[in-house]
């Protein structure tokens, strides 16, 4: 059974406790950063920032709320990065979507596909006009031995639950009505169905929209001729990469011989 993570943003404090364990745990160099007028921080993800606890401020005149949302890879069913991606480094891995570091040339269509946002190029080296492309990799190597993501084992008001997808939807949906109870009448599950269902979903109090997450995602449609061709020329491998192994190494992800 695949196996996701459900966040319960009405529990979330902000305490930004998971933000810390990503990058102690994927050994991620930390960032400078300034006071542009939030308590987020840093502003915004990026290659070496692969969780953030955004912040958003309703002010509904008589009254003021603020929406804690822990950011991460949703980790798409129908992911647009894997989509797009000219040589195979954004696959699926299971149920997670996965980039490998070895395959990719920097090219930044996952970049630019992804409706969340998420991806990010690390800067050029070498005299490259861009780096690889790096998000959150669900932890897989501790999930894969049966451990729990960094960010959820971290949190202190327990806002995270890990396990079977199809429990987690049972407990997501039961969780919006006990909001609804309580006084959230927007509240929603995000996730379940979002891009064929994502392996993170969402427990919400307000429309999606005021969290800064689509309201209606689509995924990224696949020009893949041209898109291979031009992502191999950009990167300038064509002599060194032959055309046929990246051809081989994409019908391998998609029997499933090269995700596992």
């Amino acid at each position: 059974m695949p196996k996701a993570m459900l966040i319960d943003t009405s529990k979330c404090t902000a305490c930004r406790g998971c933000q810390v364990a990503c990058k102690q745990w994927n050994d991620l160099p930390a960032e400078k950063t300034r006071n542009w007028g939030s308590y987020q921080n840093p502003r915004e993800l990026s290659a070496n920032t692969w969780k953030l606890v955004t912040f958003r401020e309703i002010d509904r005149g008589d009254e003021v709320k603020w929406l804690f949302l822990p950011m991460q890879c949703v980790h798409c069913t129908q992911a647009s990065c894997v989509s797009v991606c000219p040589t195979g480094a954004a696959h699926h891995q299971g149920e997670f979507v996965v980039i490998d570091q070895k395959l990719c040339i920097g090219c930044g269509y996952c970049v630019e596909a992804c409706p969340f946002g998420i991806p990010h190029s690390i800067p050029g080296v070498g005299g490259r006009r861009k780096g690889t492309a790096r998000k959150c990799t669900f932890c897989i190597d501790r999930v894969s031995n049966g451990l729990l993501p960094s960010c959820a084992k971290t949190c202190p008001a327990g806002a995270y639950k890990y396990g079977e997808r199809d429990e987690l939807i049972a407990s997501g949906r039961s969780g919006v009505e006990h909001l609804k109870a309580k006084g959230h009448p927007n509240a929603s599950l995000y996730g379940e169905k979002e891009l064929g269902g994502l392996h993170v979903m969402f427990l919400l109090t307000e429309p999606a929209s005021l969290y800064g997450l689509p309201e209606a995602p689509r995924p990224a449609t696949s020009r893949v001729v041209g898109q291979w061709l031009s992502g191999l020329i950009t990167a300038g491998i064509v002599a060194a990469l032959p055309f046929w192994l990246l051809f081989k190494r994409k019908k391998e992800l998609a029997s499933g011989k090269g995700g596992e």
